[in-house]
C-alpha cells in the first residue's frame, strides 16, 4: 500500500486468497495466487518477507534475471530513508503505540504515514503514505529496527524473545543500544523497565512511566519477573491517580509543568504506558496536549488486542494478541484491576513457536496468575520446524511448578480445547484467549459449539 501511495508500480504473489487482497486490488496492486515466476519480469525489485523460503519459485527466477532483490526490513530501511521516519521499537505494545501517536499526529493535521502491525478501526488502512512524519513498528524479530534509521523513536521495553535472532537477552539489549545510538532525533524511553532505564540514561532520552511504579512488576511491565532497582529520578512524563473503571483508564499526564486529565478507552496498566510513550513523541513534534488527549478520547483498539468477539450465556469472549509472558500477564492483570464482579477469569493459551517455546517456556510459570483457570493446547509452528518433546505441555508444567494450586488444564487438539471450554465456561466467567497463531478463530468456534450443545439438549 505504501509503496504504491508513493507512486510505485506494485504487484505481488501470496499463497491463497484473501479479504487483505482484495483491499490491495482496490488500491492498485496486481496480485497473483499463488506464486508464479513469470511475474518478477521487467520488475525493478522484488521484495519479501522472512516467512518466504530462499528457494522460492519467484526469488530463484529473480536471482537468474538479475533483479534486485530486498528483504522486507531492507525494503522498509529504503521507504524511510524517503521520510522524516519515527519509529516505535521494543518487545511489546508497538502495534498500540504507534497507533495511538499516529492518531494524535493525525487529528493535529500533520497527515502522517504510517505502517501498523493490525487493522484499526479509526483507519481507513492499516498502511499509509502522507506528507506528515512516518510512523512505524521497528521490529526486533529479524533485526529490521536495525535497517530503519529513523529520525527519532520510542522505545516501550525490553524483554526476552526471539532469541534464535538475538542468542541471549543481552544481545537483544546490545541490539537495541545500537539502534538507540544511530538516532539522531528525540528518543523517548520506558523509564520503568530496567534495560530500557539503563539505554535511557546512557543516550539521553526522554522518559515516561507511572507514579509508585518505578520497578518493573505486574504494573510497569506487564507482569515481567525480574527483579530491580527503583528508578533514580522521576520521568520525564508520569502517569498519576490512575483508575480503571468500566474498560477504561483515567490518569493525570503530568511533566514539564503541565497537567491533563486523560481517559483512555483501553484496560490496563500497560496500555496507559503505550499512551505516555505517543504523548511523549506527539509533544516533541508540536502536537498541541488538547488534540493529542482528544484524538484517542474514542479511541476503537487494534485488531486482536482485548477484542470482545462474543457474548453467549452470560459468558464473554475474548480474542488477544498476548502471546509472550509480560503480555499475556498484562492483559490478566488489566482484567483483574477493574471493579468489576465476575465469576472467573479463563485464560486460553496457544503457545507459538517450536524455537521460542524450546528455550523460555519456564518463563510462562507466573504469566496467569491473574487467571482462575488455565487452558493450554499444543504449539502453532508459525514457520518452525517441530522439536522433539517440545510441546504446549512445557508450559502446562511450568505453571504448575510454580503454582501447584492453580487450576491448569491441557487440551492439546482444537477438537479438545473447544468442546472443554464449551462445556466448562459458564454464566459470569470471561473467557481469553491469547496467542499469535490461528487461536484468533477460537472465540467463534467455542460458541458455535455451545450452541450445538443447546440445540441437543
Amino acid at each position: 500500500m505504501i509503496l504504491r501511495e508513493m507512486g510505485h508500480d506494485v504487484s505481488g504473489s501470496d499463497l491463497r486468497e484473501s479479504a487483505v487482497l482484495d483491499r490491495l486490488r482496490r488500491a492498485g496492486v496486481r496480485v497473483n495466487v499463488p506464486h508464479d515466476e513469470s511475474i518478477v519480469r521487467g520488475c525493478d525489485i522484488v521484495t519479501h518477507s522472512a516467512a518466504v523460503p530462499a528457494d522460492n519459485s519467484e526469488l530463484r527466477a529473480a536471482r537468474g534475471l538479475a533483479v534486485e532483490v530486498k528483504s522486507r526490513a531492507e525494503m522498509l530501511g529504503w521507504i524511510c530513508a524517503q521520510h522524516d521516519t519515527i519509529a516505535v521499537a521494543g518487545t511489546h505494545g508497538k502495534t498500540t503505540t504507534t497507533t495511538l501517536l499516529a492518531l494524535m499526529l493525525r487529528l493535529a493535521g500533520r497527515d502522517p504515514g504510517y505502517l501498523i502491525g493490525a487493522d484499526v478501526a479509526q483507519l481507513p488502512n492499516s498502511a499509509h503514505w502522507g506528507a506528515g512524519p512516518f510512523v512505524i513498528e521497528a521490529d526486533e524479530s529479524d533485526s529490521s529496527h536495525r535497517a530503519i534509521r529513523p529520525r527519532a523513536t520510542v522505545l516501550t521495553n525490553v524483554d526476552v524473545d526471539h532469541l534464535d535472532e538475538h542468542g541471549s537477552f543481552a544481545g537483544i539489549v546490545e541490539s537495541f543500544d545500537a539502534y538507540l545510538a544511530e538516532v539522531g532525533g528525540p528518543k523517548v524511553v520506558y523509564a520503568d523497565d530496567p534495560a530500557a532505564r539503563a539505554l535511557a540514561e546512557k543516550h539521553g532520552a526522554i522518559t515516561y512511566g507511572i507514579d509508585g511504579a518505578g520497578v518493573a512488576d505486574a504494573v510497569s511491565n506487564g507482569g515481567a519477573a525480574r527483579t530491580t532497582q527503583p528508578r533514580s529520578q522521576t520521568p520525564d512524563w508520569l502517569a498519576t491517580d490512575l483508575r480503571f473503571v468500566e474498560g477504561a483508564s483515567e490518569f493525570t499526564v503530568a511533566g514539564r509543568g503541565e497537567r491533563h486529565a486523560v481517559r483512555l478507552p483501553l484496560r490496563g496498566a500497560h496500555n496507559v504506558c503505550n499512551f505516555l510513550a505517543a504523548f511523549a513523541m506527539a509533544r516533541e513534534h508540536g502536537v498541541d496536549p488538547a488534540a493529542a488527549i482528544a484524538a484517542v478520547r474514542d479511541f476503537a483498539g487494534v485488531h486482536r488486542r482485548f477484542q470482545v468477539r462474543a457474548h453467549d450465556g452470560g459468558v464473554i469472549f475474548v480474542d488477544d494478541y498476548a502471546h509472550l509472558p509480560a503480555e499475556i500477564a498484562a492483559v490478566l492483570a488489566a482484567v483483574r484491576a477493574e471493579p468489576v464482579e465476575r465469576r472467573r477469569v479463563i485464560a486460553v493459551f496457544q503457545p507459538n513457536r517450536f524455537n521460542r517455546m524450546a528455550v523460555m517456556s519456564d518463563a510462562y510459570c507466573d504469566a496467569f496468575v491473574d487467571a482462575d483457570l488455565v487452558v493450554v493446547t499444543d504449539i502453532y509452528a508459525s514457520g518452525t520446524e517441530r522439536i522433539e518433546g517440545v510441546t504446549g505441555r512445557l508450559v502446562v508444567d511450568a505453571v504448575r511448578a510454580a503454582h501447584p494450586s492453580a487450576h491448569v488444564e491441557w487440551r492439546a487438539s482444537r477438537e479438545s480445547l473447544v468442546e472443554f471450554v464449551a462445556r466448562e465456561a459458564g454464566d459470569g466467567d470471561v473467557c481469553i484467549s491469547m496467542g499469535c497463531g490461528d487461536i484468533e478463530t477460537f472465540p467463534d468456534e467455542v460458541v458455535a459449539r455451545r450452541r450445538e450443545l443447546v440445540r441437543g439438549r
